[in-house]
């Protein structure tokens, strides 16, 4: 987003943002979406967005090969100018013809926060795509009431419902993670529900069923309507009952090791001491990245307590030594994450006696409640 007269006008950028709650699978989605208009040529950029620092997202995108830039310690609707920077940082190094940003899991309002400022503020620099909201079927199911299961408390869900009102596309996610009965009823229980959202349904993790989204997204424009209504002192309320914990840590072992195995043990111990503690998990991502393996990474999932985490990828060596990257978000306070995770790290410490074959070194640790959300700029559009 240049200033007039820093240099010549070039052709519109296409700004796309994908939105969805913790867990829902959008930095696949964006991953897919980042390929495909890179196979058609287009220049790409890509905009990671949390509360905290040193996202998983962020390093699984660029081990991608994609330019990426990160707005930490706040969503984009309170961090607008931040979003700006990053943009015009992407601009100059790459001149992308699309944007793809990914905002914060737990944040809402995106249209009257972000869309809308970019569009009279930048109007001429971007073109902007319809705003997407990446749906797990699962967690929507149980939201919505059509199957039981573990959910989150009123204010969390009332983020969530938030999130699925302003969305323009409703993406249902992960299809070939639930039965074609399942699918079909949460397909017209959001057709019932936000009757003015086109829903499509894909499985980004299997390339499945992104054609007529991607098509969407690459063609039609952003449609101004009346402004949805927020409670921003619920909002903030729910926000806060969330907990967040990052940490970064170095790995070494005596002997070579088996990465996938030991990240896949971690990610089910610490599942483990979370559902002991009954911190309802919206997402715990972990990545593994040996020192000297190019674009080698080793990536687990965890997004529902009675689920076993998933090996998104997987390295493909052995590795002595590594970084370890921890994000983890649950309906819990921070000191409870803090201490589940403190407790596996001691427990692992102590496997082997005085000298663990396995060592971990804590190098950042980072626990906290989202603060109350106060966007740069709220642009209303009336009925």
């Amino acid at each position: 987003m240049a200033e007039a007269g820093d240099r010549p006008v070039r052709q519109t950028a296409r700004y796309v943002m994908i939105g969805g709650f913790l867990g829902a699978g959008k930095s696949t989605s964006v991953a897919r979406l980042a390929r495909r208009f890179t196979d058609q040529g287009l220049r790409v950029g890509l905009i990671t967005n949390d509360q905290g620092s040193n996202l998983v997202d962020t390093r699984t995108l660029r081990n991608q090969g994609f330019a990426v830039e990160e707005i930490a310690g706040g969503c984009f609707c309170c961090r607008f100018d931040s979003l700006s920077a990053a943009a015009r940082k992407l601009d100059d190094a790459r001149r992308p013809d699309v944007f793809l940003a990914e905002p914060v899991g737990s944040c809402t309002d995106l249209v009257a926060t972000v869309s809308y400022p970019l569009r009279r503020l930048y109007g001429d620099d971007f073109t902007i795509a319809p705003l997407s909201v990446v749906v797990d079927p699962v967690r929507a199911l149980r939201i919505l009431g059509l199957r039981d299961g573990r959910k989150f408390s009123d204010k969390v869900t009332y983020v969530y419902l938030k999130q699925l009102e302003e969305a323009e596309i409703l993406v249902i996610n992960k299809i070939d993670l639930i039965a074609e009965t399942d699918r079909h009823r949460l397909h017209r229980a959001l057709e019932a529900r936000y009757p003015k959202a086109a829903i499509v349904e894909i499985s980004a993790r299997q390339d499945l069923g992104l054609d007529p989204w991607f098509q969407r997204l690459a063609t039609d424009e952003s449609v101004q309507r009346a402004t949805m209504d927020v409670d921003y002192r619920t909002y903030g309320e729910g926000e806060a009952l969330l907990g967040w914990l990052n940490a970064t840590l170095r790995l070494s072992s005596q002997h070579e090791m088996d990465g996938n195995e030991w990240l896949a043990s971690l990610a089910s111990s610490l599942r483990d001491r979370l559902l002991a503690a009954e911190a309802e998990v919206a997402h715990l991502k972990m990545t593994l990245s040996p020192d000297g393996g190019l674009n080698d990474l080793g990536l687990v999932n965890l997004v529902h307590l009675d689920f076993v985490p998933e090996t998104a990828e997987r390295l493909r060596d052995p590795l002595r030594s590594g970084q370890l990257i921890v994000n983890l978000r649950a309906e819990a306070a921070p000191a409870t994450l803090r201490d589940c995770f403190e407790a596996e790290l001691a427990s692992r410490g102590s496997r082997d006696g005085a000298a663990p074959s396995t060592a971990l070194q804590l190098e950042h640790l980072e626990c906290f409640r989202p603060g109350q959300p106060t966007p740069t700029h709220r642009m209303t559009v009336g009925s």
